[in-house]
């Protein structure tokens, strides 16, 4: 479905903002693969460019790949941003140099729609998802491109019914130079961790796409190049069990047609260990990775910050069993919660090695706004507004301890020699538990065998010889060539090279202890 009734012609540019170096966006894998610039290309603004009217020119310009250019600025009528909070400096960037060209520039998505007051440069706020609002800007924007006198913000009423989306433009993005495709099932979660953005974002009921709609979109990443692994960015797979059911036979199948050639992986919360009938069908489905997040093994904690979903069954009982499905775990887990003590960290690295999740996101507590979390802070006078700190929270335990006690947890477990210990066990116990597909005439053309063989060169060279932990490196794909399983070292050693250096900068203080955090990353951007 596309925006209709518009008259005329219009051009607008789509403008991703940069990324900050974080934990989650594995820069540091993509030198070790075949041509890699990026994290996913961003929902958000693609699914913009697909409703835009049919006559409007669009072009899309994600500045993790390449900045927007004096030509790209020239070319434009309006220019369209859409960003997380992490992303906020570029996304004021970007605004302010569309404003030299004197064009009129619209922001969207979860930041501006959580604080637009973050944003007063903008000439267009657009609050909210898709509906009412995309409509009254592509109707105000018709008619008019120059820059309105003062900012207009634009709140969605009526939301747009997620089985009226249109395939969102994955042709305008490069998709072979992504580290992983992006797909969007549902939107919104019925839980109400104290933490979380989402339920007052998107609401608690989830909102569904189709599963026809789901196979066309994913048919439609395969035809852009996109055939590797996809990624469900729902905040929550199984928000909606019964629609997630629904779903699998119809990803099931496509699998089947296409030649299991594509990886899934997704968000959910840690209770889907208590549905064996939903975990099989994900392994037929050929999911091989699940994002969740246990935030804390601690269980004081989990009920503090009305985490319970996360309590219906053990943690290390619950990881094991998604692990004997051949779905491997990555984790997410936040420090300087209020139940904390001097010895969390401890108590934290004792987890990772019961645990054997090779990839956990540890994280500082920060607080979002339209979370309780943010309410409860608040009205305690807890919020700390110093972009110096690595947190907005004040801490129970002293600032300090907790940096230095976060700094500690990402040095001990990336350790070169733990992590690859854990992808070890990993490849035999986890990974050898998924279901055996097919070796497509796909899998075996030239241009998938050439594919490998530049990643292991570069993995060989820049892992094997110049690293610093190549000893460790060598102790493991030593190991996984005796077993002739060259998916897995190339697989595992993307992921850990990232992992080790990043962590390693982190222990030194040359990250932030929060993927929410603006802390160093970015010069401040002075308001016009």
């Amino acid at each position: 479905m596309r925006a209709e009734g518009i008259e005329g012609v219009r051009r607008i540019l789509c403008v991703f903002p940069r990324y900050t170096s974080a934990f989650g966006t594995f820069e540091y894998s993509y030198p070790l693969t075949d041509g890699v610039k990026a994290f996913m290309p961003p929902q958000g603004l693609l699914l913009i460019a697909a409703y835009l009217p049919e006559n409007w020119l669009v072009r899309f310009v994600d500045e993790n790949l390449r900045p927007a250019t004096h030509d790209d600025f020239e070319w434009a009528e309006a220019v369209f941003v859409s960003g997380m909070h992490i992303q906020r400096q570029q996304m004021n960037d970007i605004c302010h140099r569309a404003h030299e060209y004197d064009l009129p520039v619209a922001i969207g998505g979860p930041s501006v729609s959580a604080c637009p007051d973050y944003y007063p440069a903008f000439d267009y706020l657009h609050v909210g998802e898709l509906g009412d609002a995309t409509n009254e800007l592509i109707k105000r924007l018709a008619e008019d491109t120059r820059r309105p006198n003062e900012q207009v913000v634009l709140t969605t009423v009526d939301r747009m019914p997620m089985t009226d989306f249109p395939l969102p433009a994955y042709e305008l993005a490069e998709t072979k130079k992504y580290f992983l495709g992006s797909i969007q099932f549902s939107s919104g979660c019925p839980y109400q961790c104290e933490f979380c953005d989402i339920p007052g974002l998107y609401g608690r009921n989830p909102r569904l796409k189709s599963p026809q709609q789901i196979i066309a979109e994913l048919d439609k990443l395969r035809a852009c190049g996109m055939t590797d692994t996809i990624y469900f960015v729902d905040d929550n797979f199984i928000g909606n069990r019964k629609a997630a059911v629904e779903l699998l036979p119809h990803l099931i199948a496509w699998q089947k047609r296409t030649g299991y050639v594509t990886r899934l992986a997704c968000e959910a919360t840690l209770n889907i260990a208590k549905r064996p009938e939903i975990l099989e069908k994900m392994r037929e489905a050929y999911f091989v990775t699940i994002f969740v997040g246990i935030e804390t093994p601690d269980p004081d904690a989990l009920k503090a910050m009305h985490k319970d979903q996360n309590m219906m069954v053990p943690i290390l009982e619950g990881v094991r069993t998604i692990n004997s499905y051949g779905m491997e775990v990555v984790s997410g887990i936040i420090m300087g919660l209020d139940t904390d003590k001097p010895e969390t960290g401890d108590a934290l690295l004792s987890f990772v090695d019961e645990s054997r999740i090779p990839l956990l996101t540890i994280n500082l507590l920060q607080a979002l706004p339209k979370t309780p979390l943010w309410d409860r802070l608040a009205k305690a006078g807890r919020l700390v507004e110093d972009d110096s700190r690595d947190s907005n929270v004040q801490f129970l335990l002293p600032y300090d301890d907790v940096v230095s006690s976060w700094r500690k947890c990402m040095e001990v477990a990336y350790q070169p020699e733990k992590l690859f210990e854990r992808y070890e066990y990993q490849c035999n116990y986890t990974y050898a538990n998924r279901i055996k597909v097919p070796v497509s005439p796909e899998m075996k053309s030239w241009a998938n065998i050439r594919r490998g063989l530049i990643m292991l060169r570069n993995i060989f060279w820049k892992v094997g010889v110049m690293s610093s932990y190549r000893r460790a490196f060598w102790k493991f794909a030593l190991g996984r060539l005796k077993r002739g399983d060259i998916e897995g070292l190339i697989s595992a050693t993307l992921v850990a090279h990232h992992l080790i250096t990043f962590a390693r900068a982190a222990s030194s203080g040359r990250q932030n202890a929060s993927n929410y955090s603006i802390r160093l990353r970015e010069a401040s951007v002075p308001a016009e």
